[in-house]
């Protein structure tokens, strides 16, 4: 099968049976992480905070998958880890040792299951941490990274200069770098209406990468391939006024135009006419299908989206694998 005819869902999380066998058994020791294992689920707690939600069902389940994708004609899928278990609170080298034993489990698990393209956590809250790891995943087999919008857990920014380092290596490495939205709800009007999941994740994401698109962080390490989830959240509509913006004030930032046209984003938006503008401004080869399985809130007919839009067979043979098999650097 070539790249062209791979049908690829390039955004879903996946956390391995046996990385929560580990835990559960205390087979690793992590001083600052927690477990708790109630009702059936399991939660982690990181440095003393609250703990986090329960792993969310069918995050495990390989059998699921494979059944939900095979009914879905999709060839392969792209995973990252569950963002609630990044662990961005933790002390810089427990973080570190954390994401090495998350990245051993994605890794193992992957090579036994075929159908997955893994994507590597990194301990951003500390930016030579984690281009040490990029570096390490990349090598080992891993085909990019998944990384959160705010490095500090509760916190933090993407511009951050401590963060050079890492983006360094991920330009010099051509990586694909897919950034993910935090669960972190701070605005109490958020706290009602399930606003945290329908608009909270949105501005999260938004505010994220319109700092990087203005510091200019994309042009100044061209090599990064960023892909942006949820249909790059509220970016491509705002996209007008982040340049108006800079022209009538610029101050010192960058033009944002130049980094926007670098940006890849994924196809879960869940209206045809809000993909086809994306497609639109974005273009057709900047696009790629995704998910978001195995959350309730998943795309479930992800290639009828695409087919809806009324693409050409070159753009929706693009937009439904060839893309993603190019950032992900699939033979």
């Amino acid at each position: 099968m070539s790249q062209q005819e791979l049908i690829i869902d390039a955004h879903a999380h996946f956390v391995p049976q046996a990385l929560l066998d580990d835990v559960l058994s205390q087979r690793r020791l992590f001083p600052s992480v927690k477990v708790f294992s109630e009702n059936g689920g399991v939660r982690f707690s990181f440095a003393g905070q609250d703990a986090k939600r329960p792993v969310p069902a069918g995050m495990s389940d390989v059998a699921r998958r494979r059944a939900w994708l095979a009914d879905r004609g999709i060839d392969k899928q792209a995973v990252g880890g569950w963002l609630d278990m990044f662990g961005y609170d933790l002390p810089p080298e427990e973080g570190l040792d954390w994401s090495r034993f998350l990245n051993e489990h994605m890794l193992k698990a992957a090579a036994d299951i075929p159908f997955l393209i893994p994507l590597a956590t990194l301990p951003m809250q500390s930016g030579k941490l984690a281009a040490e790891v990029l570096e390490k995943a990349l090598d080992q087999g891993f085909h990019g990274a998944m990384i959160g919008t705010q490095p500090k857990g509760s916190g933090g920014v993407l511009d951050d200069p401590d963060l050079e380092p890492f983006w360094e290596v991920a330009s010099a490495r051509k990586a694909a770098i897919f950034v993910h939205p935090t669960f972190g709800a701070r605005d109490d009007r958020l706290k009602a209406y399930g606003l945290v999941s329908a608009v909270g994740r949105v501005t999260d994401t938004t505010m994220a990468v319109a700092r990087l698109l203005y510091s200019g962080h994309l042009v100044r390490y061209p090599g990064v391939n960023l892909i942006i989830s949820h249909g790059g959240a509220a970016l491509p509509m705002l996209f007008g006024r982040l340049q108006r913006s800079f022209a009538t004030t610029p101050a010192k930032n960058s033009n944002p135009g130049p980094g926007f046209h670098k940006l890849y984003f994924d196809s879960v938006v869940y209206d045809a006419l809000t993909l086809r503008f994306v497609c639109d401004l974005a273009g057709a080869d900047h696009v790629i299908m995704g998910t978001d399985e195995p959350f309730a809130i998943a795309e479930q007919q992800p290639i009828r989206l695409v087919d809806e839009c009324e693409f050409s067979a070159a753009d929706r043979s693009a937009i439904l694998g060839g893309n993603a098999a190019k950032l992900f650097g699939l033979s």
